[in-house]
């Protein structure tokens, strides 16, 4: 059973196998988004800071994205799904990002945890499938596959990546500061 800090984020064990440390590390970090975006109304989650266009709602879309990008699409090589499969990535990279601005709080919120719902469902299913060795179902163009370790950590750095946004973004929104 994990310590909870004072924020109910999971902190990351102090002496585990790797498996549970990284695991540990991405759910501090997926805990941390959610507290950065707890509480706000539409106005917040599209509050921007500075000359960037960054918003708390997008963060929470294109996180879900990610994970479900990750776990799905490429570990387990299974097709995209609503609303990511309706999108023209090429004409429209940052689609996650500004699609944000026309969804409630709740939408935005529910699609973030359903993808990370899904997620820890898939990395379990790989774990349990050759652990953090196992190779993505889906190949880059020269034929290589990243591992669920290397994914993991991928996701571990984007959460963490984020998380620093997520930070001013949400000091200039209502003064909420934390580390």
């Amino acid at each position: 059973m994990s310590t909870l800090d004072d924020q109910g984020r999971p902190e990351p064990p102090l002496a585990a196998d790797e498996t549970a440390t990284v695991l540990g590390f991405l759910e501090f970090h997926r805990a941390t988004l959610a507290w950065k975006c707890a509480g706000l109304d539409a106005d917040g989650l599209r509050a921007t800071a500075g000359a960037s266009s960054m918003t708390l709602g997008g963060m929470l879309k294109h996180l879900a994205y990610v994970e479900d990008e990750w776990s799905s699409y490429w570990l387990h090589g299974r097709d995209r799904q609503p609303p990511w499969d309706a999108v023209d990535w090429k004409a429209d990279p940052d689609w996650d990002w500004h699609s944000a601005a026309d969804d409630t709080p709740e939408q935005l919120h529910a699609i973030w945890r359903e993808a990370v719902d899904r997620s820890r469902s898939l990395v379990a299913e790989a774990l349990a499938d050759g652990g953090l060795d196992r190779l993505a179902r889906r190949t880059r163009r020269d034929g290589r596959a990243p591992s669920l370790r290397w994914i993991l950590v991928h996701l571990v750095e984007e959460y963490s990546r984020h998380n620093g946004h997520a930070d001013l973004i949400r000091e200039s929104v209502d003064g909420l500061t934390g580390e």
